[in-house]
């Protein structure tokens, strides 16, 4: 085989080198680099020498089908020594990988309720998940001070909003999906879709009736109803949804990288599960919910939709990672059967009380946020059971 000169040998490396950009599994560690492009002129001759004179070697799978075709005084390049070599320092391959996204929490202590912000930090555009609407039965006042808290998070993070999303239609508070909508579309222009499961129909028509509300004040106010598995973009991140019945037929979660934001479904692993009690709740459906999270990696976060902190004891927290939920969950960790899980959540079930904003949250969230209209009177009402106790009425 013909002799190189040292010139043409470095432009070999280089070039030899240049496919490990591509096919990086082809390359592996093991030299020290030197100075970046600097040789000495024994460098080049042992370079001249170590590139001219190695044997190469075939890929066992290349043997039969590419026979050498090199005549033996060809004035080609050499292949490949068999010493291998690294990428130069300044040379890198990598691969893109997905943004992490910016969570902001904000829990409302008077219905114990954790609100979140899930924000893409390359495009600033984010999602709502869960917002309360402010409700003082008392005094049967609608205010909007914990919404405007989030809008003023919005407005200092410079996010735009591309999404409301709802985990099912709420017992315990008030949505204030709909009053955030009308603010954000004035300031961006462009409307946040609000978004929810597509089973919320069971829901509406349930309590539709319950209350007396006509059909017309919550059919189609809900701009998105989520199919199972559904795929979502925020800005750069991609989100997805997970149906988890079992609270509420209609329940949903979203996966959003390493977290999902899970409603009504897994607390904190000191207070278990959420409750099955009402219209279309299903404790085998919450256990078989429940795992389905639970079979995720030890590390992806699950984001509760409610805490209960004891006055005196821990600050509420609004997230636990997979791992700890099986270590530790009161009613779902590792070795609880469906059978036990199902028991003790009927038995639980049977002694919790209503939630106290109960019938007002139903009827602003099967419209999405949206008052009960005015009436003739020109004032706008709840209806409220009225439980009658002894005879004669």
């Amino acid at each position: 085989m013909a002799k190189l000169s040292p010139q043409a040998c470095l432009g070999a490396l280089t070039r030899q080198q240049a496919p490990a950009l591509f096919f990086p599994r082809l390359v592996t560690a093991s030299c020290t680099p030197g100075p970046e492009l600097s040789h000495t002129a024994s460098q080049t001759r042992r370079l001249h020498h170590q590139i001219c004179n190695t044997r190469p070697q075939t890929h066992p799978s290349r043997q039969a089908s590419r026979p050498s075709t090199l005549p033996p005084n060809s004035n080609q390049l050499p292949p490949l020594p068999s010493t291998p070599y690294t990428r130069h320092p300044y040379t890198t391959t990598t691969t893109p990988q997905p943004p992490s996204p910016t969570i902001h929490s904000l829990f409302d202590p008077q219905t114990s309720t954790w609100q979140y912000l899930v924000a893409d930090p390359s495009t600033h555009t984010a999602a709502i998940i869960d917002p309360v609407l402010d409700y003082t039965p008392t005094t049967r006042t609608v205010s909007t001070t914990t919404a405007d808290a989030l809008l003023s998070l919005i407005h200092s993070g410079g996010y735009t909003i591309s999404h409301i999303l709802e985990t099912h239609a709420h017992a315990d508070h008030l949505t204030a999906a709909f009053y955030l909508q009308r603010r954000l579309a004035a300031v961006q222009k462009v409307k946040p879709p609000v978004g929810i499961g597509r089973r919320i129909g069971q829901v509406q028509s349930v309590f539709g009736r319950r209350y007396g509300i006509d059909s017309e004040e919550y059919d189609g106010v809900f701009d998105l109803l989520w199919k199972d598995d559904e795929v979502f973009a925020v800005g750069g991140l991609s989100g997805e949804v997970m149906h988890l019945p079992g609270h509420t037929p209609d329940h949903v979660g979203y996966r959003i990288g390493d977290n999902v934001f899970c409603g009504d479904s897994l607390f904190h692993p000191t207070l278990g599960t959420a409750r099955c009690d009402f219209p279309g709740g299903s404790a085998q459906a919450l256990y078989q919910s429940a795992r389905k999270l639970l079979a995720l990696p030890d590390h992806v976060k699950i984001w509760t939709g409610h805490d209960y902190p004891v006055e005196g004891g821990p600050a509420a927290e609004p997230w636990t990672s997979v791992g700890e939920h099986r270590a530790r969950n009161k009613h779902i960790r590792d070795g609880v059967s469906e059978s036990e899980f199902v028991q003790m959540r009927r038995e639980r079930d049977r002694h919790l009380a209503a939630p106290r904003l109960l019938h007002e949250s139903l009827q602003v969230n099967i419209r999405a946020g949206q008052l009960p209209k005015v009436d003739e009177s020109g004032m706008r009402t709840f209806k409220l059971p009225v439980k009658v106790q002894g005879e004669g009425w």
